[in-house]
């Protein structure tokens, strides 16, 4: 382990590239009404904004393990810093829908690389003892990026044209790539594997069919030609992916991390947490604006104080993992997180901002009680050599699970709002709906807890 590195600068550059990659994702949220209406173009064509940022850095979270091999993490970095704030350009001054589309696919292809790569440099440079506290910044950037972007635009769509929303962006990326040229440092190894094509467009069109297809479900329902044709082109692809990868002695994605039983426990819950997470975030907006007329920026508002919750525990969780183990964590945080998701399924049309905003802010304390010290449990039973393909098959998994569960819950909402009984209005009959996918999410938060039972912390040496 490289003891001689100067951490702290190396750090901050690692986790400012990844909060405004991560800021992006939801940053375009309630942006997209302006937009519609500058660029004349319907929801369902500037959905694609949102969707296409998720497919592609779903597409290249994947191949980051071998890019980690293949290249050292100055180039690799700054190559993704710089194609994140080329994309970001782009974005800023499109003068049509397809330009924009272009500066998003350019975003994204940057940002995939940069999360996966950050984890990856922070597990090779802090010994294991003080990983759970490294991991809780990562945690805190993960939980405060992606729930700021709403708010954040909310309030700059509100004042100025959307375009700002890039240009704020824009310089950041700017300053970091300029600090990483001076303060980043090669601590990833390089074995130079040979690239295998093939792989690379299995792995495309597996993890892209399949995240299209989850992300499409929501809206276009399960039974939809589209739907139906990306989840069988998905599934066969990646399961094509999977066996190739089993074969190859130099795999793009080596899936013999799951031998490793930790990792593997730690990688269910973690697909639990984000169904749950950004199932949530996506269902209270809708809930908030549609059903009890709050303005976008009014929701953006009531996710905030969960959010600064989770940024500031996050560090503090991280800690504790380090001195006592994942085990009493991940317990008592998914039992916290399914007592607090069963209180969602109680919503009604007087239900009030502040009961809103407090239930949502203790589901936030206990997704930091979970989420990164099991991930670092996870990642730290790997030798060095998997933890580029640990930490690639986490963010992977997560991207998936959050897909799912997004598309799962919408659905969940629909279906109920349709099967109301007789007798009630529209919109209370929207509120059922909600409150059976909250239900649903219940149940998953205590699937969660009951497989958290089996995490056993490492015997001390």
């Amino acid at each position: 382990m490289p003891e001689n590195i100067n951490k702290v600068p190396l750090v901050a550059v690692l986790l400012t590239g990844t909060f405004v990659a991560i800021l992006n994702q939801t940053l375009l949220v309630t942006a997209i009404p302006p937009i519609m209406r500058d660029l004349g173009i319907n929801a369902n064509t500037a959905q694609w904004l949102n969707t296409i940022f998720m497919l592609v850095n779903g597409i290249m979270i994947p191949i980051t393990a071998f890019l980690i091999a293949k290249f050292t993490t100055r180039k690799l970095f700054m190559t993704a810093m710089g194609l994140f704030a080329a994309g970001t350009l782009i974005a800023a001054v499109s003068p049509n829908f397809e330009i924009l589309i272009l500066g998003r696919i350019v975003q994204a292809s940057g940002a995939g690389i940069m999360i996966p790569l950050m984890q990856t440099v922070l597990f090779m440079i802090f010994p294991v003892e003080k990983r759970g506290q490294a991991m809780g910044l990562v945690g805190m950037v993960i939980a405060f990026a992606p729930a700021i972007g709403p708010t954040l635009s909310g309030w700059v769509v509100d004042q100025y044209p959307w375009r700002a929303l890039f240009y704020i962006v824009l310089p950041i990326a700017l300053l970091d790539l300029i600090a990483a040229y001076f303060v980043l440092k090669n601590v990833t190894k390089q074995t130079f594997p040979k690239v295998d094509i093939v792989s690379i467009m299995l792995s495309t069109f597996g993890f892209g069919g399949l995240l299209y297809g989850f992300s499409s479900a929501g809206a276009a329902g399960w039974v939809s030609g589209e739907v139906i044709a990306s989840m069988i082109i998905g599934g066969i692809s990646l399961t094509w992916f999977i066996l190739r990868q089993l074969r190859l002695k130099e795999p793009i994605l080596e899936f013999k991390v799951f031998r490793y039983g930790i990792f593997t426990l730690s990688n269910i819950i973690g697909i639990v947490l984000f169904m749950s997470m950004i199932g949530a975030a996506t269902i209270l907006p809708i809930y908030m604006q549609d059903m009890l007329g709050f303005s976008a920026f009014q929701s953006g508002l009531m996710l905030l104080p969960g959010a600064l919750l989770m940024g500031i525990m996050n560090p503090i969780t991280g800690r504790i993992f380090d001195k006592v183990g994942a085990r009493w964590l991940s317990i008592s945080g998914m039992g916290l997180l399914t007592v607090m998701t069963f209180l969602f399924t109680r919503l009604t049309e007087d239900t009030s901002f502040a009961y809103m905003a407090t239930v949502h802010a203790f589901r936030m304390l206990s997704l930091a009680m979970v989420m990164m010290p099991i991930t670092t449990a996870g990642l730290n039973q790997l030798p060095e050599r998997l933890i580029p393909h640990g930490t690639a098959m986490n963010n992977t998994l997560r991207q998936v699970g959050g897909s799912i569960g997004t598309a799962f819950l919408v659905t969940m909402m629909t279906v109920g709002a349709s099967s109301a009984a007789n007798g009630v209005t529209a919109n209370q009959a929207m509120i059922q709906g909600v409150n059976i996918s909250f239900w649903v999410a219940t149940g998953l938060a205590f699937i969660g807890f009951i497989i958290s039972m089996f995490i056993k912390n490492p015997v001390r040496k």
